[in-house]
């Protein structure tokens, strides 16, 4: 009897980590120091490699595997060396919430770098605030949102939504005064046109001067809805704000480009568009066109043109498609000093543990590519500059219009809470 209860014992003290952090409940352990052997620790990268949005993410799981492989060379992380588990969520959202469950569960990773659309993201939340891990996101959204659980490395609508209005409004964006917005249909460019259409309200824009209108994901038949917008276009003054996402966008610009219009026509300002998304486009009848971000590749800093001969170098020596070839953009930034900062916070913190390094988060000022940023005191987000971009012949942006300072984020628009009454956080320990 005392041998079966010895084994009993033995075997409880096996199956649920008997000496680390409670399980929740089901038997599986929540502890990010399980992720951590005496040698290594894993990260997880949940990032779509096949479906509609692997034109944008699979560059996202590139630039993080070459961070890792930077780190691990100049010795890792607290002694240990990164072990990245990256996994396919195939563009499905359901698959997102499953793959980061595994990610956190089964393969114990420490932290993870992932998603890309707002719908991927509200799909792993419950996951990551369930089981108290870390998710850096790395992509601009539509804000109205702030869990403990996650930081936002991308820009909120005040740091980039609503600064692009404004320039098309001004004189140098050439007095926009009629507003077409056009996005996926799912929550970021819901959300995101509802952010804008408040703020063009508040300027004095009448409702008839602004159209809004949704394709589903891969949507590929623009005809119709360019019609709609020449008709729009015809008086002069109008622009289109763009929230289109994933590889519907290379049927729209062809489509809109094919009916004759150009950029002095009717300008686009989009807002996920960028560098990696125009290599899969032509061009030139693109020339003239803005989008409105944090980064860009043509940067003149001395750290951002190191970061882009890196990041060529790796996709070339990996043999990654495109090789040498590759560009960099804003969500590949953010991605790569994601990771960078988790390492700084991790050594700060002297610990993996998820509530040690969360702390050492805030707050925390580093170097990027892009240049000096800093996270945010207390709402998980990214002080961050904003740029807006010209469209040039060879897949570059001009830049045409930067703040002068980094942009403090906020994490609920206030043209949606003119109170300034906001939600609590979500998730945490």
């Amino acid at each position: 009897m005392r041998k079966t209860l010895l084994l009993f014992v033995l075997l409880c003290m096996v199956t649920t980590g008997c000496g680390k952090k409670a399980t929740d409940g089901s038997g599986e352990v929540s502890s990010a120091d399980e992720s951590s052997s005496e040698d290594t620790v894993k990260i997880g990268i949940l990032h779509s490699l096949s479906g509609t949005m692997a034109i944008s993410e699979t560059s996202l799981r590139d630039v993080v595997l070459m961070a890792v492989e930077e780190i691990n060379s100049s010795g890792g992380v607290l002694g240990k060396q990164i072990e990245p588990v990256a996994v396919d969520p195939a563009s499905d959202w359901d698959l997102f919430a499953e793959k980061a469950k595994d990610l956190i569960n089964s393969d114990k990773v420490s932290v993870t770098f992932g998603c890309w659309t707002s719908v991927s993201r509200k799909s792993v939340l419950p996951v990551f605030e369930e089981y108290n891990s870390l998710l850096f996101y790395p992509v601009q959204y539509e804000g109205e949102e702030q869990s403990l659980n996650v930081f936002y490395t991308g820009a909120t609508p005040n740091q980039q939504l609503i600064p692009a209005a404004e320039y098309l409004m001004s004189e140098d964006g050439g007095n926009c005064k009629k507003f077409y917005l056009l996005g996926t249909d799912y929550v970021f460019p819901r959300t995101a046109n509802k952010v804008l259409k408040a703020f063009l309200k508040s300027t004095g824009v009448a409702d008839e001067d602004i159209i809004e209108e949704y394709t589903p994901f891969h949507h590929q038949d623009y005809q119709t809805i360019v019609g709609k917008i020449k008709a729009f276009a015809a008086g002069g003054d109008a622009c289109i704000l763009s929230t289109i996402n994933g590889d519907s966008n290379v049927p729209f610009y062809k489509e809109f480009a094919n009916q004759g219009l150009t950029s002095s026509d009717c300008p686009i300002m989009a807002f996920s568009v960028a560098e990696d998304e125009l290599r899969a486009m032509d061009v030139p009848p693109l020339v003239g066109h803005l989008a409105a971000w944090n980064y860009f590749q043509s940067l003149d800093l001395a750290e951002n043109a190191k970061f882009v001969a890196n990041f060529k170098a790796y996709c070339e020596k990996e043999s990654l498609p495109g090789g040498n070839s590759r560009v960099t953009d804003d969500p590949i930034e953010a991605a790569y000093f994601g990771v960078y900062v988790w390492k700084a916070a991790v050594e700060k913190a002297g610990s993996f543990d998820v509530d040690k390094v969360r702390a050492a988060v805030y707050g925390l000022e580093f170097d990027a590519p892009g240049g000096p940023k800093k996270m945010h005191d207390s709402n998980q987000h990214t002080h961050k500059p904003v740029y807006i971009g010209e469209i040039l012949a060879n897949g570059q942006f001009q830049i045409v219009y930067q703040t002068d300072d980094l942009v403090v984020p906020d994490s609920y628009s206030s043209y949606l809470h003119t109170d300034g009454n906001v939600p609590a956080p979500t998730g945490g320990p």
